[in-house]
């Protein structure tokens, strides 16, 4: 296959809609046509078979084709729509408006997707920029006048350098939306379509999106031409074998959980975990819990500055950390080689979310596990998640006090057996030999067995029991989260005037440019809020309202006066009803 570059207009006689199941299997990198530099830094990070994703979407996107890519979370599509498009890119480019721009959700994958460029196209002299919130602008305006080839870049901001002409897109050939799902769940799909219209009509589009609901195709039928059409899901287990996830959930009232998590957390001992909250305040909360149990925990929500996040990230995995507990939009995009365990604190209010969350571990042949903490009232959204994904969620009972000491025996033995077959015991043997000649040989190792077991086991054996609770059904409590008593209209927003909500203000209107969208984006990347619990928007000359949870309302406040809106800070507060508008 030539390595030339490709016009978009590639051949259509003989239209593609779909890889065919008997294409030839592709073993290695060398043999989809790559240039020789970028074999040689796939060589240098140690990669050598391309996975299913980058085997099925290489070739066609290397001869110009629109792709619409259907692919779980850690399934290598990063690399499988950044090889094709340094392929293409010709060497050293000197100046020059981007070729190339990739759109995502979040500032955290802007940077991740960044970084996979730098490394694939590091021979070629690949000059990438990630554009996000919370970043200098100053710096972003300097790079883009000197001339950048690929933005790796959020909707928001995009538009915002488009709108200022610091971001031209004249020059693109290809333009990538990772992630397009999530995009739209956080109310961006206003600026991707306008985006897209200020992008050449002839180019190369690529949509990447872990599900496919019917807003995705329609997309997809407008924006893409004659697409080769992808669906890779999760790898099959074997009959026999077991899942590389392990899914189990936990029923424990709200007064419990955190005791609960850290009990399952002990027994479990992982390697590096995240646990999901709902809130920034749960996030802070739940963080200085578990650290008072002696773990060593990380917060990661919206309130924290790029910064911040970039130093928790850095602790996790240099493994100085090993729990982060996340809201979900800070987490999205976040792929942590070291990760064993995903715990969703609470039960998503969405499959989706649960899918995009487990996707973290078990990645690359690795096994992981995800753990769910469910209310009792939470255990049809379970059973419905079990049928949308079609994968078993298996309930367990709360480790008791019981299990804890056994737990812990057996770490303690481990460390023993650990130091049996890899320390140099020999300094020790003295101080056995010495004490054998006044005490039995069995006694002297119960007795350093027994220290050993005080300083390797976590907490203590004087701990209460977590009562086990009892599931409820939909008709014994609070409607369940999708059932008929929790139905929402309008766009499955709530309704206006509820005694559940609350009206906040924003001292942004039309006169700023301010749309609904961009409340909307700017609310869910701050915040763990999802687009849809916000309710009505009203938008005035001077101001804006927006209805949201009255629960939530504190965080949605704290979020928007820590971000701008259409690049301008904001007063926002609780609205006061005509008050000192």
């Amino acid at each position: 296959m030539s390595s030339a570059p490709a016009q978009h207009d590639a051949p259509t006689d003989a239209p593609l809609d779909a890889v065919p199941a008997d294409a030839e299997e592709v073993y290695a990198f060398t043999e989809l046509g790559l240039r020789p530099e970028l074999l040689g830094a796939l060589s240098a990070l140690g990669y050598e078979e391309p996975t299913p994703i980058q085997r099925e979407a290489i070739p066609p996107l290397l001869d110009g084709r629109d792709l619409l890519g259907q692919a779980a979370t850690g399934t290598g599509k990063t690399a499988a729509f950044a090889l094709p498009l340094l392929n293409r890119m010709s060497a050293h480019r000197d100046g020059g408006d981007p070729v190339a721009l990739v759109l995502v959700p979040t500032r955290e994958l802007a940077v991740q997707v960044s970084e996979a460029f730098h490394r694939y196209g590091k021979d070629l002299g690949a000059r990438v920029l990630p554009i996000y919130g919370g970043q200098p602008i100053g710096r972003q305006l300097r790079a883009l006048d000197s001339g950048v080839d690929v933005v790796v870049a959020t909707p928001g901001r995009a538009l915002d350098h488009i709108a200022r002409g610091t971001l031209r897109l004249g020059g693109l050939a290809t333009v990538v939306l990772d992630e397009a799902d999530e995009m739209l769940d956080m109310g961006f799909a206003e600026d991707i379509e306008a985006i897209l219209e200020h992008a050449p009509a002839e180019r190369q589009t690529v949509l990447f999106s872990a599900t496919m609901p019917s807003r995705i195709d329609g997309m997809a039928r407008q924006h893409l031409r004659e697409p080769v059409r992808i669906e890779i899901g999760r790898e099959q287990t074997v009959a026999g074998e077991a899942p590389r996830v392990r899914q189990s959930a936990y029923i424990v009232t709200r007064a419990h959980k955190p005791a609960a998590l850290g009990r399952v957390l002990d027994v479990e001992s992982p390697t590096a975990a995240i646990v999901f909250c709902r809130s920034r305040e749960e996030v802070d909360r739940l963080t200085e819990t578990m650290n008072g149990r002696g773990y060593r925990s990380e917060a990661l929500h919206g309130g924290m500055s790029q910064e911040q996040r970039d130093r928790v990230m850095g602790r996790l995995r240099a493994g100085t950390a090993d729990l982060l507990v996340a809201t979900d939009v800070a987490a999205r995009g976040l792929d942590v080689e070291q990760l064993t365990h995903v715990v969703n604190y609470d039960v998503p209010s969405a499959p989706e979310s649960y899918v995009h969350r487990i996707g973290r571990v078990g990645r690359a042949g690795r096994e992981g596990v995800a753990i769910t903490l469910a209310e009792p009232r939470e255990h049809r959204m379970l059973k419905t998640i079990e049928r949308v994904t079609g994968q078993r969620i298996t309930i367990d009972k709360i480790p008791t006090v019981a299990d804890m000491r056994t737990r812990r025996l057996e770490l303690t033995q481990g460390a023993l057996r650990e130091s049996l077959l890899e320390d140099d015991l020999d300094p020790f043997r003295v101080i056995v030999e010495t004490l054998t000649d006044e005490f039995d040989l069995m006694e002297v190792a119960l007795a350093a067995v027994k220290l050993a077991h005080e300083v390797t086991s976590p907490g203590s054996d004087d701990e209460e029991e977590i009562p086990q609770a009892p599931v409820r059904g939909p008709r014994e409590g609070r409607p369940e989260a999708g059932g008929r008593g929790g139905d929402r209209r309008g766009g499955g927003r709530p309704r206006s005037g509820g005694g559940n909500t609350v009206q906040v203000f924003v001292g942004l209107g039309r006169r700023a440019g301010v749309r609904p969208q961009d409340l909307v984006g700017a609310i869910t990347g701050e915040t763990g809020i999802r687009g849809r619990d916000i309710g009505s928007i009203e938008i005035a000359d001077r101001f804006s309202l927006v209805e949201v949870p009255q629960g939530v309302a504190d965080e949605v406040i704290s979020g928007l006066r820590s971000s701008t809106i259409k690049g301008r800070k904001a007063t926002v507060r609780r609205d006061r009803g005509g008050e000192g508008r």
